[in-house]
């Protein structure tokens, strides 16, 4: 179970609460007894990620200017 600790337990030990998450804990931060936020550490990002290593190449079409009944809709959205 994630331990829940207040917004005024939560902004004085902050930095200690960070490190936990920062460890894999999830901590609940509760506003007048009830669950208000989730703090958890972040998913790493996979360390081999290199830009543009996919192949393929997007047509001219892409570029080309939208009709206008389409442009119309996303006016209106």
């Amino acid at each position: 179970m994630s331990p829940v600790v207040n917004v005024h337990e939560a902004k004085t030990n902050f930095s200690k609460l960070l490190e936990q998450a920062h460890a894999g804990q999830e901590i609940i931060v509760a506003k007048a007894g009830k669950p208000y936020a989730r703090l958890m550490p972040l998913a790493t990002a996979p360390a081999n990620r290199q830009p543009g290593r996919l192949s393929g190449r997007v047509g001219d079409e892409f570029f080309e200017p939208l009709p206008a009944d389409e442009l119309d809709a996303w006016d209106h959205a």
